[in-house]
């Protein structure tokens, strides 16, 4: 029991906020940086990170001047009592067996999710506030988030930042994962910048090329954090990410070099003047025991090396600040070449990974399965499953089955919020051990219920989504992790930080499902309302002019002048008269 809820603590707290970094005397301060990352597949991802850091107190509403922190989001905090903050919006899905770990993955569609402050009294009509505006800022279709899609989790999605408690009556999450991201926001996401797109970083930002991709996710992340060392202070960090994955087939190039001009039509020319820090890193980590694959022109002045995610990585790093950068050339062009083919099938699968996937025959029933690898030799380790349904699969709870390795696997946590119908849906949370090198398969059948006409889509037979699946796990590393200064290591290491150096927090999702529901032929009631329209019409039309048509008996003139002197004509003509 107590290495049970050992285990179960150390696996709900996900971490508190990053270490303390070093007193600084200005009050805010800029960080940008872009990650380019080779995939096994020939691919490129090119991760985009914007960290804005600001030594003032939001939430006491005392700062009226906004320097480098959006004055929208600012006073969004400050107005509805929001403690953190994370709205992500992506086009395409991570497929993480083939691509590996992300460094920030999200699901398909919108993805919104908040603490609140404890001060906050109505957090359901703060969070419906919040989601209206929002709606607005980021010009997405967040109005639509309401009690059907909404849920709250009790151990999963706990704070990335400083949090005096973990009241999960004070966290809301919701997705929406029919959202369709577009150049409508990504324009206002680019105007949260303190540059904007006119320097630095951002000038890659190209609409055109960035929704030229197979995948694309923008996010912000905005929480508190420690101000120094002794934690005395809070300060606010506004993280803005991107991340689009280029492949070769849509690019048109065919061949697997990459440099920045490829991907982004663009090469950079300058840092942004309102940055204290803006590097590029190239991972050039070699993918199996030989020698690295990969060349980059032009050569980094320095090379830098870290644990990610369990993993050992080298990085090529290239200083935008640096006055000898841009004393070559004008501007820096990134290139990467391999050395020789790549052999795919040496690549290592991630440790954690997982798939979903609906089954069943029929409009009545069906079954949702979900399968979780743990591909570690020897490792074994607990991991948190968070299932959201809609309400109109009504899931039958006895049906649930969870088998590894042949064996019933029992859940050490599970907890379970039955859907009200269109008030609603299923929210349930399981806590699974995963054994080493094994699969996990978690089944759950359901019943699919008859929605009112006016209830369905415009395009019913589409079908309807269901969001993705959420794995939380503290995934064992293969190689000991030291603690380093959050201030100096890289933006995409210090996120999700570790709780200790053996292991490290992975936030995983799997695919959406669509579904087919029971739907009723809509060209049926056209056809009835055409005919009905043409029966009244033809019918009531002749009632209506046989009743209120006066007829009046017109007796037969003799006619008039034109008339006489028309028979004359005639007569003289030899022709009979009118």
């Amino acid at each position: 029991g107590g290495m049970l809820a050992a285990a179960v603590l150390l696996l709900l707290a996900a971490g508190p906020g990053p270490g303390p970094g070093p007193v600084r005397a200005g009050r805010d301060a800029l960080r940008e940086e872009l990650l380019l990352s080779p995939l096994p597949d020939g691919d490129v991802a090119a991760t985009f990170q914007f960290r804005t850091r600001w030594d003032a107190d939001l939430q006491r509403g005392a700062v009226s001047h906004y320097r480098l922190f959006p004055k929208a989001l600012g006073r969004l905090v400050a107005a509805l009592g929001v403690r953190e903050l994370h709205l992500a919006l992506t086009q395409g899905f991570w497929r993480t067996r083939l691509w590996g770990q992300p460094p920030l993955q999200a699901p398909p569609g919108a993805e919104l999710w908040v603490w609140f402050q404890p001060t906050v009294t109505d957090v359901d009509k703060a969070w419906e506030e919040l989601s209206n505006i929002l709606s607005g800022i980021f010009c997405a279709s967040l109005n639509f988030i309401d009690s059907t899609n909404t849920v709250t989790p009790t151990a999963s999605f706990k704070p990335l930042g400083l949090a005096n408690g973990t009241d999960h009556h004070l966290l809301r999450y919701a997705v929406l994962p029919r959202e369709v991201v577009c150049t409508e926001n990504l324009t206002p996401w680019k105007k949260l910048l303190p540059c904007g797109s006119k320097a630095g970083l951002a000038v890659l930002l190209k609409a055109e090329r960035l929704f030229h991709s197979s995948y694309h996710s923008q996010a912000v992340h905005i929480r508190p954090i420690c101000r120094d060392a002794s934690c005395l202070a809070v300060s606010w960090e506004l993280r803005q990410t991107l991340t689009v994955v280029f492949d070769t087939f849509s690019s048109g190039q065919g061949k697997k070099d990459w440099s920045l001009f490829k991907m982004f039509s663009r090469t950079l020319t300058d840092a942004c003047p309102l940055a204290s820090q803006s590097k590029v890193y190239v991972d050039i980590s070699p993918k199996n025991k030989e020698k690295e694959l990969l060349e980059v022109t032009p050569p980094p002045a320095s090379v830098h090396e870290a644990v990610v995610q369990g993993d050992k990585r080298t990085y090529a790093v290239y200083d935008l600040l640096s006055p000898s950068l841009f004393n070559t050339s004008r501007s820096l062009n990134v290139q990467l070449k391999w050395k020789r083919p790549q052999d795919s099938l040496d690549l290592p699968t991630p440790v954690l990974h997982a798939q979903r996937y609906v089954s069943g025959y029929g409009l009545q029933t069906g079954e949702i399965s979900t399968l979780i690898y743990n591909t570690h030799p020897y490792r074994a380790f607990p991991v948190i499953l968070l299932e959201t349904v809609p309400w109109y699969l009504r899931l039958y709870v006895h049906t649930l089955t969870i088998i590894t390795k042949g064996k019933e696997n029992k859940p050490s946590y599970i907890h379970y919020q039955p859907a009200q119908d269109r008030r609603r849906p299923h929210l349930l949370e399981m806590l699974i051990q995963l054994p080493a090198n094994s699969v996990t398969k978690i089944t759950i059948q359901f019943e699919r219920a008859l929605l009112k006409w006016t209830e369905y889509t415009p395009d019913p037979n589409h079908g309807f989504y269901v969001s993705s699946s959420v794995l939380s796990a503290l995934v064992p590393s293969v190689i000991a992790m030291k603690d380093v200064d959050v201030e100096q290591s890289p933006l995409f290491t210090s996120l999700f930080p570790s709780s200790d150096g053996s292991s490290y927090f992975v936030r995983l999702y799997t695919e959406p499902l669509l579904v087919n529901l029971p739907t009723p032929d809509f060209s049926m009631p056209y056809n009835v309302i055409c005919l009905t329209c043409t029966v009244v019409a033809v019918c009531y039309g002749s009632f209506y002019n046989l009743l209120t048509r006066t007829f009046h008996v017109e007796e037969p003139s003799r006619g008039g002048l034109a008339k006489r002197l028309a028979n004359i004509i005639r007569k003289f003509r030899g022709v009979p008269p009118l």
